[in-house]
């Protein structure tokens, strides 16, 4: 497998976290956005959304980061990451659409700020960030994990922008399961942190 990633992507760490924890062998290559490798006709070819991250299965091209660990769950035969059950499916999905929702217009974007310069409201995405934080947080009271009795997806999912969230100014001391659940995800063997930048350590110094 060959998983195309640009380093300070969350969405791509995430794919690149969940291919280390399942131990399966695969290249890691970088795109570089900066110089727009993501928009040239060769990547367009394998995502038309010209986003990374995408992973490369023997001619098989899976993109967004989500689909990805679908993709290698079940390619694993890997169901307790992903459960075969009906309502234990679903609970894995609702915390896929947090992801690429909540999350990604909360702590992803207030991230995005001051590591990338995108021009978001502080104001508002942190706000935002800190309601989905607090959701989280009263979902895991009683709870080691997300969904059922051990890490699944749904956790995978959540981690490297929540992580990466105080390179953001947003706070987490607020949110003791919350950073439980963190600690727990980097004590599996196979964890691969998500890296912080110059930027972000400057915003939370």
């Amino acid at each position: 497998m060959k998983l195309y990633h640009f380093p300070l992507s969350g969405h791509a760490h995430r794919a690149r976290l969940f291919l280390s924890l399942l131990d399966v062998p695969h290249e890691v290559i970088d795109v570089d956005l900066k110089t727009g490798e993501n928009k040239t006709s060769e990547f367009l070819a394998m995502n038309p959304f010209g986003q990374v991250p995408v992973l490369e299965d023997d001619g098989v091209f899976i993109a967004d980061s989500n689909a990805i660990l679908v993709y290698l769950a079940k390619k694993s035969g890997r169901s307790e990451w992903l459960p075969e059950d009906a309502a234990g499916a679903a609970a894995v999905q609702r915390w896929l659409t947090v992801a690429a929702g909540d999350i990604a217009f909360g702590p992803a974007a207030a991230r995005l700020i001051t590591v990338f310069g995108r021009p978001f409201n502080p104001e508002e995405v942190i706000g935002r960030a800190h309601l989905v934080l607090s959701r989280i947080e009263q979902h895991l009271e009683g709870r080691e994990w997300l969904v059922g009795d051990g890490p699944t997806i749904a956790d995978i999912a959540q981690y490297s922008y929540i992580v990466g969230a105080p390179e953001g100014n947003v706070d987490l001391s607020g949110y003791p399961a919350v950073n439980v659940l963190l600690r727990r995800i980097e004590a599996l063997p196979g964890f691969v942190p998500f890296p912080q930048t110059a930027a972000g350590l400057r915003s939370i110094a």
